[in-house]
């Protein structure tokens, strides 16, 4: 199945900031637009807006102006649905409410001709649900673009669970033939980007709620060690507070509940104070004029040890062996690999974080996962009451040596970097297992959808197969709601290896 022909009409449903995106992406496309909205008046400003960002695009070179009075000359108000009876694909981008979207289908079906696609490009609403209401459910599919939608490559298509394989198809070679890069996945709450990406916002808030850090330093922390090009207290502020708890919401009641989405008692605080963000003035940081950005926590300079002592090849932290040596600190490595940790010069040890906590052993500082330790500007660092000013000292002078600033943060398991990615990695895992999305799309998905750094499978390749689970399998240990506890998915990744490998 090809892509919708170019000179067939599109139509899209719902004028707003997205609706007006999509239809902008198909008419630069080369398609002719239809653009209908309920509220008189609201298609003709669309229209109007769309033509001001033409006018942008040809000021920038991105267009030629005679590509612009092209595509002004297909786009077309429509003053009712009758009007969308020609068109091949009608996208819609209403108000969230389910009973909303399916109302608006009866109508459509009864319009456009049999073979004419429907699409919703919900967020959060069950494609399912939504083409339940049609009486052929099979052309009907998600179409989810992200906002800005001209902007963004990214589109999820969405198949419901009575979606024709052929419409899917469609849909997807459409989308791919307006530019975008689409990625399929199954009918599921968030689909890929909104289920995959909840723990990034969710251990953050964790964190916080532990008091273990402050936003900034967080922030900081996901920024400059983990390679995020936001922290999560910043990107909320930025995407809305009140859009964003709404979303966590959704999935964590479409998944009946489950502990892993549940959403972050602060955050409907923020939320329930009016306190939603940029748009607000006001969210996790004052956005007023001449307000002050705090600063994260950076512990003060301290001497670097002269030596220390490895055991162990320190794993996905190896790449500090040979940078100690460049920084002029002696390492000394023990022949006997009983671990992977470093051993400073006072007899305290220093590990990277595994799902642990310092309290439970004598004199240890953790120190957090970083997508390149080498490129990193910023390494957290935790202990307990316990560990002795003199192992935290050599720790903090170790990594400054490095050339890195330092946050020290509670003793909190798995820290920052370390948890989030280990909980991405297995929300990925348990979609592939359960047909969710293929881990190309998935990672695919991960990196244009919300910049991560690196695709959830990506970063499990490059950490080892036991690396995420072992570390959940700790955090489970010592927080046992179920929040931590390692998908089966994910458990057999990690030991289906270790089985082939130990075969002689």
């Amino acid at each position: 199945m090809t892509a919708i022909d170019l000179s067939s009409p599109v139509a899209v449903v719902g004028t707003g900031t997205m609706g007006q995106g999509i239809a902008q992406v198909a008419l630069v496309a080369g398609h002719p637009v239809r653009l209908y909205d309920a509220v008189p008046g609201r298609a003709e400003a669309a229209a109007e807006a769309i033509g001001a960002r033409l006018d942008r695009l040809v000021a920038k070179d991105r267009l030629t102006a005679a590509g612009r009075d092209a595509a002004r000359d297909r786009l077309t108000p429509a003053a009712a649905l009758a009007d969308l009876a020609d068109c091949a694909l009608v996208v819609e981008a209403v108000l969230e409410r389910l009973d909303v979207k399916q109302q608006l289908f009866r109508e459509l079906e009864e319009v456009v001709a049999d073979d004419c696609l429907l699409a919703t490009n919900t967020s959060s609403l069950s494609v399912t649900a939504i083409g339940g209401a049609l009486g052929n459910p099979g052309r009907f599919v998600g179409l989810h673009f992200f906002n800005p939608a001209p902007l963004l490559p990214l589109v999820e298509v969405v198949s419901g669970f009575a979606t024709d394989v052929t419409s899917a198809t469609r849909a997807y070679e459409t989308a791919r033939a307006w530019g975008k890069t689409p990625v399929a996945c199954a009918d599921t709450p968030g689909f890929i980007v909104n289920r995959i990406a909840r723990p990034f916002y969710a251990e953050a808030f964790a964190v916080y709620e532990a008091q273990a850090a402050d936003p900034a330093t967080i922030d900081a922390v996901l920024r400059e060690c983990g390679g995020f090009r936001m922290g999560a207290f910043e990107l909320t502020d930025l995407i809305g507070q009140d859009v964003n708890e709404s979303v966590t919401h959704s999935v964590w009641r479409s998944f009946f509940q489950d502990v892993r989405f549940t959403p972050s008692l602060a955050q409907r605080r923020l939320v329930e104070s009016g306190r939603h963000g940029r748009k607000s003035g006001h969210g996790w940081y004052d956005y007023a004029e001449g307000a002050e950005r705090p600063e994260p926590h950076t512990a003060d300079k301290e001497r670097p040890p002269a030596h220390v002592t490895v055991e162990g090849d320190l794993g996905p932290a190896a790449e500090l062996l040979p940078m100690l040596r460049e920084a002029g600190i002696q390492v000394r490595e023990d022949d006997e690999d009983n671990g992977t940790r470093m051993v400073l010069p006072g007899g305290g040890q220093l590990a990277l974080a595994d799902g642990q906590t310092s309290v439970e052993f004598r004199d240890v500082v953790y120190f957090d996962l970083a997508l390149d330790y080498r490129k990193a500007t910023r390494v957290a660092l935790s202990a307990s009451q316990d560990t002795s000013s003199q192992t935290l000292t050599e720790a903090i002078g170790l990594f400054q040596a490095l050339g890195k600033d330092v946050s020290v943060i509670g003793d909190v398991p798995g820290m920052i970097v370390a948890r989030t990615v280990a909980r991405i990695v297995d929300l990925a895992h348990d979609a592939v297992a359960k047909g969710v999305a293929t881990e190309e799309d998935i990672d695919t998905a991960m990196l244009l959808g919300v910049n991560h750094p690196l695709g959830p499978f990506e970063w499990s390749r490059r950490l080892g197969r036991g690396w995420a689970y072992d570390l959940l399998d700790d955090l489970h240990l010592r927080d046992p709601s179920g929040r931590y506890a390692p998908s089966l998915a994910l458990y057999r990744h990690a030991y289906a290896t270790d089985k082939r490998e130990s075969t002689p």
